[in-house]
């Protein structure tokens, strides 16, 4: 009862405290810079204020924390999750900071923001390690090259994330659902701490889509995908369900991979394979709507992740 109270407890302070926030950029004229080789019809969002992230990571954190204390499970655990949170929001936030004052569309070049990552990914291996939490896949125990692992699937799912993070939305919507997977699972393990992080993000996800459904009138910047994707790692680790993560992130895997295979096809042979990437760039120029883009793509992530959690709770 009291973590579906987190849950809703996040829902009011994203959703009445939104409204302000938004507001609050517009006077300042705070908003997103599009970037130049996009669609063109995405020039319109130029200006709409970003960093909406900020919300919905203060009110996780804080449904966290009160709820978590209420339930006597602020403990490691949850401290790690808490941890990633709101590091790998800070780097968002310095990226989406430097984009709206500098008035460009990037912030952190590739290898600062890296940078920043991995080691954000380094202090929770560490804790991790530290804590004493399982350092392997199943029974096999792999000490530091697991810590390898841990710093890899941070790393590569924050900017997955990332990537996915192109239209009104659609992050927004495959992040409820993939949370929502994951907190089925937490609750069958047991592991009250995970479910009560994953209750909290989608409590504030849920009041975020409001602002962030087509037309959006806020954007969750930087600070919210690579806090989200970061997040989803922590917690597929902290259940020893690593792999499910290809699956119940399934987009982000898809979309990252489009972005790579276009990469390699162009050096290798001067063609793309897709008309641009990320890929839902590709559906948009072939003419599909925002809003077909988006509920194709939750419909994706739900049926994989429907599956997957079967797969897990029922095998």
């Amino acid at each position: 009862m009291l973590a579906i109270l987190a849950m809703v407890a996040a829902f009011l302070i994203t959703y009445l405290a939104m409204p302000s926030l938004i507001r609050y950029f517009r006077s300042k004229k705070e908003g997103q810079q599009i970037r130049e080789d996009g669609p063109t019809w995405h020039a319109k969002k130029a200006g709409t204020p970003t960093m909406g992230g900020i919300l919905f990571i203060i009110a996780a954190v804080v449904a966290n924390l009160i709820f978590g204390a209420l339930m006597g499970l602020v403990n490691n655990t949850a401290w790690a999750l808490i941890f990633t949170l709101v590091a790998f929001g800070l780097i968002g936030m310095v990226d989406d900071s430097i984009k709206i004052f500098e008035h460009r569309n990037e912030g952190f070049t590739p290898r600062q923001k890296a940078l920043c990552q991995l080691i954000a990914a380094c202090v929770f291996t560490v804790i991790y390690q530290h804590e004493g939490f399982q350092m392997g896949f199943g029974n096999m125990q792999l000490g530091w090259w697991y810590g390898l692992f841990i710093i890899f699937w941070m790393v590569g799912f924050s900017n997955a994330v990332n990537l996915t993070d192109g239209l009104d939305g659609l992050v927004t919507g495959c992040a409820i659902i993939s949370f929502a997977a994951y907190l089925v699972i937490a609750l069958v393990n047991g592991q009250k701490e995970v479910a009560l992080f994953c209750f909290s993000i989608i409590g504030g996800l849920l009041a975020f889509m409001r602002y962030n459904h087509k037309p959006a009138k806020i954007f969750m910047g930087d600070m919210g995908s690579l806090a989200l994707g970061a997040s989803l790692a922590a917690v597929a680790l902290l259940l020893h369900h690593e792999w499910s993560l290809l699956f119940i992130g399934i987009i982000y895997v898809i979309e990252t991979a489009s972005v790579i295979l276009q990469v390699i096809s162009f050096k290798t042979t001067g063609k793309r394979i897709f008309k641009m990437t990320p890929i839902h760039h590709h559906f948009e120029l072939l003419g599909w709507s925002e809003w077909k883009i988006d509920i194709t793509f939750w419909t994706i992530t739900f049926i994989s992740s429907a599956i997957t959690v079967a797969v897990i709770c029922l095998g």
